[in-house]
């Protein structure tokens, strides 16, 4: 709801990390893989009840999240680089609560509702920028973007601020899960509404 009002602060955050990497030779795919691999990590952190590790490597992965386009955007931003992004992004959406399901029975049934919602927000957004980017439309709020984002109720945003919420309040997962997942298939309901209205 508010990632392109935070994108200049993020910008300005990670623009001397970025020069720095840049500068050492690192690539942004580089960037995405390792951060996606500490994204991995939080599964057993959680399955293991180790919240303040699973927050950690959740920190660590937004951050290299936000990090691999910004040094994409010193050197040469690619279509492979912004694919591999949102693949990694969106699976790594998936697992969060999947380890909170390993870590408690009593969490299975809303970690599958939270990433039931998941899918129809990832669904409709990735759907709505593949018909996007075949009429050749731009996100106007978001230009620096390798494929057309579509916003919402919930965003990278507001996610990453529920999976902290869960990690430093990890009784309350089931209510958080819920009450999210409510949210997200407002947005999802929202695209679809927008989609249909714009491509009929």
């Amino acid at each position: 709801m508010i990632d392109a009002a935070l994108q200049p602060l993020q910008q300005r955050f990670l623009q001397l990390p970025a020069q720095i990497l840049t500068h050492l030779g690192i690539k942004a795919d580089q960037i995405t893989l390792f951060g996606f691999l500490l994204g991995l990590l939080v599964v057993p952190a959680l399955a293991y009840q180790a919240y303040s590790l699973a927050l950690l490597f959740l920190l660590l992965n937004r951050f290299a999240d936000g990090l691999d386009g910004a040094v994409a955007r010193l050197t040469e931003p690619t279509d492979r680089g912004a694919f591999l992004d949102i693949s990694c992004d969106f699976f790594f959406y998936a697992i969060f609560p999947l380890g909170f399901a390993l870590a408690d029975p009593v969490n299975a049934l809303p970690a599958a509702v939270l990433i039931t919602s998941f899918v129809g927000t990832g669904s409709s957004f990735l759907a709505y920028a593949a018909i996007a980017a075949k009429r050749g439309d731009t996100a106007m709020d978001f230009p620096q973007k390798g494929l057309y984002y579509l916003g919402g109720l919930t965003e990278g945003f507001e996610t990453i601020i529920l999976f902290i919420s869960m990690c430093l309040f990890p009784m309350f997962f089931p209510q958080l899960a819920y009450f999210f997942a409510v949210a997200c298939a407002v947005t999802a309901v929202s695209r679809w509404y927008q989609g249909w209205k714009l491509f009929s």
